[in-house]
């Protein structure tokens, strides 16, 4: 009894008197109190009973005068306090008012029952009747969310849809909400935009654009679902949802290995990239970014300890870590206190290889370094492009010269030692568009008095200058197809072994070809465009790079012997140089030459197999040392499928990959080469999955973004270079993860699963 005092005390403190009606419907009185209190069951009964009749008198039928009767004065000229039987022909009433002994009801709202959102559950006209009778306590009702959620199931229902699927909008509300803003945020970071400056925009714009349901994200003004905070968190739940399926599947894998590089990022902050590569159960091999972490400083011990804690936080198997690839630098490959070093000491399968694209870069360098000449071209390419780059005047004249000789989108290329392809693209522009170049330079020294434009052409405009540029066109498309295959991502160390031989064989055929170019060279076509009046025929350069010199005189040479002396002293050196850098690079393949055993096989010589015996020792020795003889007894019946059966006329790659694979019988039939197969495969040769990790996080951290870091900048490359389409984006996976935590928003269904 004390609480129904309690409660009737703050009801009428909550409704002054005034609001209070008189008169006999319109009393509240303790008993009513008491029943409102101890439960709205009982008055739902009542006007449950009361709901069929009184539906019908809503829209006039007989019995409706009874209850008419005790609310109005019909001697009286005003209307009595009390119900207007008038509001049931009002059109915006008619269709859902009616009236009990309770009071008034929406007769949508108690079919459909809308769940409360906020405020009292004993809602006036759904679960208690409404006893303020005035019209525009009615049109409030009107404007109410609950009802404008009743007309729209009311809608459902009318238009043939079920009735489950029709109370399906009201319950799912919030949820399609949710799942919206998860929606343009996965699309702002996949597209690498800034999604803490765009995200709120798009959600007014989906709103603009008539979205209504993202209106259940403001709940109220501290809680609209668009603070950094919260995007942060939905950020890290999509990063979440992409990763673990990828974890799954490197956990069952039979074989992975890591690819580990470290750069300075925008804001001068050093941070270290792992990419992941591991094989499947079809023997099909897949990369994926890891991880990004800020370290402190670039020492092995530094670095060594944040790939061991990468490794324990994505609980990778260590047992199964059998390939490293870094970039061949002295603090990952040294001999007493590298990465490699360090790694392999914890994790003795590990096999280290430095990445064979840096190794091809290197390799060019070096020999192009070892001819002083070609040193000396290699600087002019990168003058001759700042020299137009830094000038709107000059790279004005340049483009007037390149429309004088119907050249379009004319721009000297910058040669860097950081991009493999880079001299090879400055190359093919530059001796397409050679004489709009030396035009243009002829124009800059002549009417402007340029001194820098004078001495790049007294540079350029010579014999040597423009062979070396023929010469380099010829010999660059060879190395730039080999680090386009050593650039892929599932290269292996098979295309180390079967390219690199076919390219060196190539450049060695241009050097021998002696005073006759090869047939279809540009080489070739040098002394014919020479003498071409309208392209390098009009600039007279026949004389060598040598000038006047205190008084020496340049004694005039002819052309075969100005392509003499080039040969001799560029082709031949330049060529044997790139020869033997390759050959001292990427011959020696250590272990990864062991696997050619597990290739084609010819007509063996006993020779022969006493050197495939020794591969498979040190393969077992290294991978497997307690299986060493099961290895050696599955080999000898593994050759006569290679000589005779199944695995005859196929390369190497395809018998690894159904060596490999768990699905075919072979892995049943040779567990032990099996395993071997899938090592060969995962192990990488290249660290280019983490110079491509690098570029995208050039792209999304921007000046404009230097704050971002940390686990937010790892989530941020992890959905761009993991993440599926925005249309193939498992949101349903996402929602559920969102609500692992408590959240404001929640639907009206208490017995939901996801978020209550």
């Amino acid at each position: 009894m004390m609480n129904i005092e309690k409660y009737f005390k703050r009801f009428k403190k909550a409704r002054p008197e005034e609001q209070i009606q008189s008169g006999p419907e319109a009393s509240f009185s303790a008993d009513e109190a008491a029943r409102e209190v101890q439960g709205t069951l009982a008055v739902e009964r009542d006007v449950g009973e009361e709901d069929c009749s009184q539906h019908a008198a809503a829209v006039g039928e007989p019995g409706r005068a009874e209850a008419t009767d005790r609310t109005t004065s019909t001697s009286s000229k005003h209307r009595g306090t009390g119900f207007n039987p008038e509001w049931l022909k009002m059109p915006q009433f008619k269709s859902w008012l009616y009236l009990t002994k309770h009071g008034m009801f929406c007769r949508l709202c108690r079919q459909h029952k809308p769940a409360p959102k906020t405020g009292r559950a004993n809602r006036a006209f759904v679960e208690v009747g409404a006893i303020v009778y005035r019209k525009d306590y009615l049109e409030r009702h009107i404007t109410m969310e609950h009802h404008q959620d009743s007309i729209r199931c009311q809608a459902s229902l009318a238009s043939g849809i079920s009735v489950i699927n029709s109370f399906e909008p009201t319950i799912v509300l919030e949820h399609e909400a949710v799942i919206g803003g998860f929606k343009c945020l996965y699309w702002l970071v996949k597209n690498e935009l800034a999604h803490h400056t765009n995200y709120p925009k798009l959600l007014s714009l989906a709103e603009l654009l008539g979205c209504d349901y993202f209106r259940k994200l403001k709940i109220d003004r501290r809680n609209n679902y668009r603070s950094h905070r919260i995007i942060d968190d939905m950020l890290e739940v999509l990063a979440e949802v992409i990763e673990e399926p990828i974890l799954t599947k490197i956990k069952s894998s039979q074989g992975i290995s890591l690819e580990v590089d470290e750069t300075t990022d925008v804001s001068v902050g050093r941070q270290l990239d792992l990419h992941v590569r591991y094989i499947d159960k079809e023997g099909l091999v897949f990369n994926h970014f890891l991880d990004l972490v800020s370290i402190a400083d670039g020492k092995a011990d530094t670095i060594v300890a944040a790939v061991k804690n990468v490794i324990l936080k994505k609980g990778l198997p260590t047992e199964k870590l059998y390939g490293l690839g870094t970039d061949g630098a002295a603090v990952m490959t040294g001999r007493v206190n590298g990465v490699a070093k360090q790694l392999k000491d914890s994790f003795p399968k590990i096999v280290s290889v430095a990445c064979a694209a840096h190794r091809l870069a290197l390799a060019c360098k070096d020999s192009s370094n070892d001819v002083r000449y070609m040193a000396t071209f290699r600087d002019h390419l990168q003058e001759l492009h700042l020299y137009f780059r830094n000038s709107a005047n000059r790279t004005a004249t340049l483009k007037a010269a390149s429309a004088t000789l119907g050249v379009s989108d004319l721009k000297i290329k910058e040669v860097k030692d950081t991009r493999w392809l880079s001299q090879h693209k400055a190359i093919e522009t530059l001796q397409r568009n050679l004489s709009a170049v030396l035009g243009a330079l002829a124009e800059e020294a002549e009417v402007r008095r340029c001194p820098g434009a004078k001495g790049l052409y007294t540079f350029c405009a010579t014999y040597r200058f423009v062979a070396a540029v023929y010469l380099q066109a010829d010999v660059l498309p060879h190395l730039a197809c080999l680090s386009k295959v050593f650039q892929k991502a599932h290269v292996c160390f098979l295309h180390i072994k079967e390219q690199v031989p076919v390219t060196i064989q190539t450049l060695r055929s241009i050097k021998e070809a002696g005073l006759t170019p090869l047939p279809g060279s540009f080489l070739s076509r040098l002394h014919q465009d020479l003498d071409d009046p309208q392209g390098l025929g009009a600039f007279n350069i026949q004389h060598e790079e040598e000038r006047k010199r205190r008084g020496r005189d340049v004694h005039e040479v002819s052309r075969e012997e100005l392509w003499a002396r080039f040969q001799r002293e560029v082709i031949h050196p330049y060529i044997t140089g790139l020869e033997t850098h390759l050959d001292r690079r990427f011959h020696d393949l250590d272990i990864l030459g062991a696997f050619s055993v597990l290739g084609p096989l010819g007509r063996a010589t006993p020779e022969d197999d006493i050197i495939k015996i020794s591969q498979l020792q040190t393969l077992a020795r290294k991978f497997c040392p307690e299986q060493e003889n099961e290895v050696l007894q599955e080999w000898f019946s593994f050759k006569n499928h290679v000589l005779t059966g199944a695995f005859k006329n196929k390369d190497q790659e395809e018998i690894l990959r159904l060596l490999a694979s768990e699905i075919d019988e072979w892995a049943n039939l040779y567990p032990c080469l099996s395993l071997l197969a899938g090592i060969a495969l995962v192990i990488p040769v290249s660290s280019v999955n983490c110079e491509r990790d690098f570029s995208t996080m050039n792209r999304v951290k921007t000046d404009l973004r230097n704050q971002l870091q940390g686990e937010h900048l790892a989530a941020c490359l992890r959905i761009s270079i993991n993440g599926p389409c925005p249309e193939a984006f498992p949101y349903d996976r996402a929602l559920e993860y969102f609500f692992k935590k408590p959240r404001k928003i929640k639907c009206p269904n208490k017995g939901c699963k996801i978020c209550s």
